[in-house]
């Protein structure tokens, strides 16, 4: 069994020539690294790779493109900004007449201040403000106890003046009586009629002085001069009065002021353009914010017959009857007018308007600049004007424009009005 071992331990392999011993391969060694085998990188890798790097190159060509985009756009947006955008309208045709509003102001048809005549402390006051008072209805009294004096003084030499005239003239006439008979003189005699004479004017002087005293005494009662309503009153019992007025005084004050309301005067500064239509008779309806819906007739009463230089108006008055005291004096009120019909205008908002040192201009968009057209107005409406020349229906005239827009500036248009 043995034998059979060694002889099958020594039996050479199938595969080996006969009689050579058999190859067996070296045991590696645990502490050194066998050398990688030169392999090929599998097909499928390289195709990766060269996905990736086309995502590179196509990531990067596209930012390069959407930069350019952007900067293309944001020069096109500032090109755009730029330009001044405008809105933009067409004159509408107006027929030249109807109803123009024109503010103006009431006031009373009479409005007087009352000032004392004579000088002294107020004694008593009898009406107030917002009271009606008549023609001659007592509204104070003044005390006077100075000029009350000086009229019992004046009244004393009166008498003593007529004593004095009286003598004389019973000397005058004795004088003449005894010229006859040849007692006296003739120098005597003329010199007791001169005398008579000179005493007669010494009593005319002292009734003078009087009368003037009695009638300042008279102001010392303060009376209604017409009937109206009493709107102010700056005094009071115990006040010193001093007389006149402050053109002649310095310390004089205004006692009461008194308006008559029953009928209001209004006046009414109309432009230039109006003044040929506005005639004296014609009728004029007034509103007030206060009363809306309601229309007060009154009638044109006279007007300055005068152009004012600074605001180019003419004033008319237009008088009204105010039984009822609605309308107040000093009230804002809006005057109609009727303008006959005349021929026919182009109308333009007046916010369409510049003014400029050259004259009057509207900015009007032709093959997108600006032209600024000289106009002429014709008549004024307050939000619109009419235009007599300058314009025509179909320009595109820029609403609302700016004090800086030039001529020849390009510009462009945000809206599309249609011709009217």
């Amino acid at each position: 069994m043995a034998g059979d071992m060694n002889t099958e331990a020594t039996h050479p392999s199938s595969g080996n020539p006969e009689g050579s011993t058999p190859h067996f391969p070296p045991h590696p060694d645990p502490g050194h690294a066998l050398p990688a085998p030169d392999r090929p990188l599998p097909g499928g890798v390289w195709l990766g790779l060269g996905l990736v790097v086309l995502l590179l190159i196509a990531a990067i060509g596209y930012g390069v493109l959407q930069r350019g985009h952007d900067e293309h756009r944001l020069i096109e947006d500032t090109n755009a900004s730029a330009v001044l955008s405008v809105n933009v309208t067409h004159p509408t045709i107006s027929e030249g007449g109807g109803d123009v509003s024109l503010p103006g102001n009431t006031q009373a048809f009479d409005d007087t201040p009352i000032y004392a005549r004579t000088s002294g402390y107020l004694k008593k006051w009898y009406v107030d403000i917002g009271q009606r008072v008549t023609k001659g209805e007592l509204m104070a009294i003044i005390e006077t106890p100075e000029l009350d004096e000086q009229l019992q003084v004046a009244e004393a030499n009166l008498k003593s003046a007529q004593a004095d005239l009286a003598l004389a003239k019973t000397t005058s006439e004795r004088y003449q009586n005894l010229l006859k008979q040849d007692s006296v003189s003739k120098q005597e005699t003329d010199v007791a009629v001169s005398g008579a004479a000179a005493k007669e004017a010494a009593v005319d002087a002292s009734m003078a002085t009087v009368r003037r005293l009695q009638q300042l005494v008279s102001f010392e009662k303060v009376f209604a001069p017409y009937s109206g309503v009493v709107t102010e009153r700056n005094t009071d019992i115990g006040a010193l009065i001093d007389a006149g007025s402050p053109a002649a005084s310095n310390n004089a004050k205004e006692l009461y002021r008194i308006a008559s309301v029953d009928k209001l005067r209004v006046f009414v500064p109309v432009p230039e353009v109006y003044a040929p239509v506005i005639k004296n008779g014609a009728k004029a309806v007034l509103t007030l914010d206060e009363y809306p819906g309601k229309e007060f007739v009154g009638t044109v009463a006279r007007n300055s017959n005068a152009i004012d230089m600074n605001s180019r108006t003419l004033n008319v008055e237009v008088d009204i009857d105010n039984p009822d005291g609605k309308l107040l004096p000093g009230a804002y009120v809006f005057a109609h007018f009727k303008i006959p019909v005349t021929e026919r205008m182009l109308s333009i908002p007046s916010n369409t308007l510049l003014f400029r040192a050259e004259g009057l201009r509207v900015g009007v968009v032709r093959d997108g600049k600006v032209h600024l057209q000289a106009v002429i107005i014709g008549r004024d409406n307050g939000k619109s004007v009419d235009v007599a020349s300058g314009v025509s229906a179909n320009d595109q005239v820029i609403l609302n424009p700016s004090d800086s827009l030039a001529e020849g500036e390009q510009v462009q248009v945000t809206n599309r009005p249609a011709v009217k």
